[in-house]
């Protein structure tokens, strides 16, 4: 079964059970597998939701990697104490997978090199503390509180780029495409 969308590009049966898997992999993750932190105002979570998202966007390329984000993590916020942050998780995760995706699948990399990846993790979450201080920023009106969940975000991209990266290098090898 094949959809054709606007720009003519097939999005085959498989394409959609993967994204759909991609989002609900990437919600687990953040649902289930967390820390809250005690030292941030607002109730901070590190969680292995990013993980998930770096490896869908390393795996897949940056369209999967950005609707997982968005809406993995988009679907967290809603089921949560979290709510408000919904719609600024949506845009602030859909851009980071789609940055992972479109740096670690350049110049035919196909999400293969290691060094790459890295950098787009780092680029995306670069994205990710400057999206969620400005949030803290908007939803807060404070800007030290904002400046207090940089140290968790820092630590959710550390953990993402060591479990991450290896885990997305084994799953490369065993996907077939």
């Amino acid at each position: 079964m094949e959809v054709m969308s606007k720009s003519n590009q097939k999005n085959t049966t498989r394409d959609l059970v993967e994204t759909a898997l991609l989002i609900a992999l990437v919600f687990i993750a953040t649902r289930f597998i967390n820390i809250r932190l005690p030292i941030a105002s607002s109730g901070g979570l590190v969680h292995l939701g990013n993980t998930m998202l770096f490896i869908a966007a390393i795996v897949f390329g940056k369209k999967k990697g950005a609707i997982a984000g968005a809406f993995g993590m988009g679907l967290f916020d809603l089921l949560s104490e979290w709510a408000i942050w919904a719609p600024f998780t949506f845009v602030v995760r859909g851009i980071m997978g789609y940055i992972i995706g479109q740096v670690a699948w350049s110049n035919g990399k196909n999400g293969n090199n290691v060094v790459t990846n890295i950098i787009a993790i780092i680029l995306s979450g670069v994205w990710m503390i400057f999206g969620y201080y400005i949030t803290e920023i908007i939803l807060y009106g404070n800007h030290i509180k904002a400046l207090a969940s940089i140290p968790g975000n820092v630590t959710q991209i550390i953990i993402g780029i060591i479990i991450g990266i290896p885990v997305a290098q084994i799953l490369k090898k065993h996907i077939k495409k």
